[in-house]
């Protein structure tokens, strides 16, 4: 269980963030053809996981945005925006920002994947989404990142998370 912030306010989250050094939990989650998606979908890529709460707020979006940019240079890299959002409006939103370098992945049928990874907001207004959180895996699914931004209204550390991919 950790503690994160909106405007100063406390959240808890179910569960601990993935550490640096441990195999990722897998998921099941939604693709924007309504399809189901499992971690073992990405075998043998680096993964960056890019987990924010609705791609509908500014900050989300810029991370969306960020994260796309820099994964049409990595190689053997897929990026995974992991929202809230309806498959729909994960797909309206990549349209729109002509976003074509990472896919998006919804929980809306998974619960279990906040607990599973350690990011999903336990009490508030906004509990059942995410907190906003990088996890980057090797090519084996293993760790090699982790950031669970303190405040859900910051961006991450871009450098951070790109940097483990560097070596």
């Amino acid at each position: 269980m950790a503690t994160v912030t909106l405007k100063g306010n406390p959240f808890t989250t179910h569960g601990e963030l993935p550490s640096a050094g441990s195999q990722a939990p897998g998921f099941r989650l939604v693709r924007g053809d309504l399809s189901e998606a499992t971690l073992a979908d990405f075998a043998g890529r680096r993964k960056i996981v890019n987990i924010v709460p609705s791609l509908d707020t500014p900050v989300c979006a810029a991370q969306a945005r960020r994260f796309n940019e820099a994964a049409a240079g990595l190689e053997n890299t897929v990026v995974l925006v992991i929202s809230g959002d309806l498959p729909f409006a994960q797909k309206r939103f990549c349209t729109t920002e002509g976003i074509a370098n990472l896919e998006t992945l919804s929980t809306f049928r998974s619960p279990e994947f906040g607990r599973d990874w350690g990011i999903g907001l336990a009490n508030g207004p906004l509990a059942g989404l995410t907190a906003r959180a990088v996890v980057v895996t090797d090519e084996h699914d293993r760790v090699i990142h982790t950031q669970l931004v303190p405040e859900i209204g910051q961006e991450p550390d871009y450098e951070a998370a790109l940097g483990a991919l560097r070596g």
